[in-house]
């Protein structure tokens, strides 16, 4: 069993930091674009709301004002 210098287990702590770094790098940019992916379907959702209210808001001015209940 060979012991390693101090500077080889530094070695191999860098090797370790610098591979997580780039795994962390990869993450980030997949998060960031499913975050942009998230917005545009969120804005796409509040505006098809808006024009789903305008329609209700369209058909409810429409409806006769003295409307008897049953």
């Amino acid at each position: 069993m060979t012991t390693l210098s101090p500077f080889d287990v530094l070695a191999e702590r860098v090797e370790q930091l610098l591979a997580q770094h780039e795994e962390l790098q990869h993450t980030n940019r997949q998060l960031v674009a499913q975050l942009d992916d998230l917005q545009r379907e969120r804005n796409s959702l509040h505006s098809r709301l808006k024009a789903a209210r305008a329609r209700v808001d369209a058909l409810i001015e429409r409806l006769p004002a003295n409307l008897e209940a049953p």
